[in-house]
């Protein structure tokens, strides 16, 4: 394929919709698994490594279908914390490392085991930063030992994973922050006994924290980690729906071209403006980059807006 590049004759000019966000995507589906009420998800993106989180909870009980009164919507009819079925096959994660992660933790409370495998490229990415703490739950897991080429062994899908004898809550400091890992221990700590705390030495995407906390689960978040506390809880997670925002990564590109060309204006409608995803904008603005938030909602889960950029280019500093 030939692409061919020309420069813009006039400034840049529309409305551009950037497609659902695939982080935020995945865990409206998993976690629309535990809910004991349908959950509607609006604006997931159509890539293969939602549709595989998709395609695993349906495997573990979940129902999933195109909402007929509402194009590009889809229903989840999940079956709570405790309605889980054993798969009847593996799990196949395909190239998603969100997905086998995240589904590390969710699988770790159950008393079935479930296999977790993936594509060449996932089966040689290192799982050991997800197994030793859920290992440290109680959760039994094997999967394939390999050293590297520095003598680093480390563990490598297929997984296998099982809590025969449950799990118990742990206090945890990761060695780096991660968003994944720090999401597997909090769904994980569901299942567990007491309370779960995982602190960090840096900040991680906040998204698992903001949407369980919208289904209700007993979850606090601070600027050093989260803790989930289930002493006293009734075990409900239930919500009407989630929307998933425009991805601010696939925003970026649309971002940087509007303001090298010039743009007399771009708005790019419902994009996530997370505060730990608007690293980019925070260097475009001060770089000198004129970029507005209108229509910002902070109804939901997750706080969204208009991006707007405007103005003929100009020297950036």
């Amino acid at each position: 394929m030939k692409l061919v590049s020309h420069p813009a004759v006039r400034p840049l000019a529309g409305t551009v919709r950037v497609p659902g966000d695939k982080s935020i995507g995945h865990r409206a589906l998993l976690f629309s698994l535990l809910s004991e009420t349908p959950v509607r998800v609006r604006g997931l993106g159509d890539g293969a490594d939602n549709g595989r989180s998709a395609k695993a909870i349906a495997q573990l009980g979940a129902t999933v279908a195109r909402d007929p009164s509402e194009p590009g919507a889809i229903i989840v009819r999940g079956v709570g914390l405790d309605g889980m079925r054993a798969p009847d096959a593996p799990i196949d994660c395909g190239n998603s490392g969100t997905t086998i992660r995240l589904l590390c933790g969710l699988v770790a409370g159950q008393k079935f085991a479930t296999t977790l495998v993936g594509d060449a490229s996932l089966s040689s990415r290192p799982m050991m930063r997800v197994i030793d703490p859920l290992r440290a739950m109680g959760a039994v897991i094997d999967g394939t030992e390999r050293t590297d080429a520095s003598g680093s062994r480390d563990i490598v899908p297929p997984l296998t994973i099982s809590a025969a004898h449950g799990l118990r809550a742990i206090d945890r400091t990761l060695e780096m922050a991660s968003a994944q890992v720090k999401t597997a221990l909090v769904l994980a700590g569901l299942y567990a006994d007491g309370e779960t705390r995982i602190t960090e030495p840096g900040p991680s995407r906040d998204h698992s924290e903001r949407m369980l906390a919208y289904l209700g689960a007993p979850i606090r978040a601070s600027k050093r980690g989260v803790s989930v506390d289930t002493r006293g809880w009734n075990r409900k997670l239930a919500g009407a729906g989630f929307s998933v925002p425009g991805d601010p990564s696939s925003s970026a590109f649309l971002v940087a071209a509007a303001v090298i060309a010039g743009a007399d204006e771009v708005r790019l409608p419902g994009v996530c403006v997370n505060p730990t995803r608007t690293g980019f904008l925070d260097a475009m603005a001060a770089m000198g980059a004129q970029i507005e938030l209108e229509d910002r909602d902070d109804a939901g889960p997750e706080p969204i807006a208009t991006l707007v950029i405007r103005g003929a280019a100009r020297e950036l500093r």
